[in-house]
């Protein structure tokens, strides 16, 4: 609303997401991931700030 962007859509049921997803799942299970928020931002391309 006040000087916020609107979100964009994104398919997240695509495979390729779907792909993605499960490897950063993966690696939250295994203990290799240390940023979950970081490396999700990333996959889907998004930002912490404009998820707030």
């Amino acid at each position: 609303m006040f000087g916020k962007q609107p979100q964009q859509s994104r398919d997240l049921t695509s495979p390729e997401a779907v792909q993605r997803g499960q490897e950063i799942y993966d690696r939250m299970v295994t203990g290799e991931c240390t940023d979950v928020v970081a490396e999700l931002d990333a996959a889907y391309g998004a930002t912490s700030e404009s998820n707030n």
